[in-house]
């Protein structure tokens, strides 16, 4: 987790920056002085745990989208390492090439062996460019797919974590069959043999987060956000400017809790006070129980049940009214 004096703070997080300011020049003083402020400086950190969890009490919509994307949020290969053991990352589609911001391998999750796929993205400005914002081509989902498949083979589950703002929309991409890519990831997960347990742990936009998300258990933290489009771009196409970007994140109700309401995903993952970039440890902590407890539940089910029930459990999504037919 990064350093105090090097994290970074959202506008709504002002008040916590503010007392980080107090507590470092506190800091500095006692330095100088060598006076002793341990106690006002141990005053001001328990302000801060207290500021942390005022201002993540009621956030809105957008502010949680916010939270999702804080840059010092962790993404995926901080839950492999904080979570796991032993990770063998492989690599490349077989096809074309290896993609960068779709990560996955096996690893050890409390001594059993297990399959963990992601997207990744960047935490400085080279990494996100060689990890492309965490935006999958067509050959991260075809590794995605070949990794999935390697688990099938030796009865392995599968873990996926989700964090993307969209699939890449550039044109080379689309050329080399994005669509095709990600609608087939979809028609071969719901026939997967093993266990499959999918968790937005950031950002879950679009096809993108859906062509690794269709599981037997969709978990979702508790500041992420899931839905086909993101308030900016559904903002830009309703009212053509990106102004109403807040409203349309209260419109497209892509909270876990409307998530949760919908019957979209099966469980809401409590994050460290303040939002899982506070304590990486804790948040994979957190995590990891929704993991083990819904691997070893998927487990005691026949292979074939389990996919039985995983394409009902997508069949009975969404709701719609039938009007009689006249005459």
């Amino acid at each position: 987790m990064p350093q105090d004096k090097n994290r970074q703070f959202l506008e709504f997080e002002k008040p916590i920056k503010e007392l980080f300011d107090d507590i470092e020049s506190l800091k500095q003083k006692a330095e100088k002085s060598k006076i002793d402020l341990t106690d006002p400086i141990r005053k001001l950190e328990e302000r801060v745990i207290e500021a942390r969890k005022a201002i993540t009490q009621n956030l809105t919509p957008w502010q949680k989208v916010q939270l999702s994307r804080h840059p010092d949020r962790p993404y995926t290969m901080k839950y492999i390492d904080k979570m796991t053991s032993d990770f063998v990352e492989l690599f490349g589609d077989r096809n074309v090439k290896d993609d960068k911001a779709m990560v996955g391998g096996f690893a050890s999750l409390d001594g059993q062996t297990v399959m963990l796929i992601g997207q990744q993205k960047g935490i400085n400005t080279k990494a996100r460019q060689l990890r492309n914002f965490g935006m999958a081509n067509p050959e991260g989902y075809r590794k995605a797919l070949r990794l999935m498949k390697l688990a099938e083979k030796f009865n392995k589950p599968i873990v996926t974590l989700i964090d993307t703002p969209g699939a890449y929309p550039g044109l080379e991409a689309e050329e080399r069959g994005q669509g095709e890519a990600i609608a087939r990831n979809i028609y071969e997960m719901c026939r997967l043999k093993v266990p499959v347990i999918c968790v937005i742990i950031g950002e879950g936009a679009s096809g993108g987060a859906l062509g690794i998300g269709v599981g037997d258990r969709i978990l979702m933290l508790e500041n992420t956000w899931y839905t086909v489009i993101s308030p900016e771009s559904c903002s830009s196409i309703l009212w053509r400017s990106w102004e109403y970007k807040e409203k349309a994140a209260e419109q497209l109700k892509l909270t876990p809790d409307h998530m949760h309401q919908f019957g979209l995903i099966d469980a809401i993952v409590p994050e460290p006070i303040g939002g899982a970039h506070w304590d990486y440890q804790q948040a994979a902590d957190l995590l990891k129980p929704f993991l083990l407890d819904a691997i070893n539940e998927l487990k005691q089910l026949d292979p074939q049940e389990r996919v039985k029930k995983r394409i009902e459990k997508f069949n009975k999504m969404g709701f719609w009214e039938e009007l009689p037919v006249e005459g």
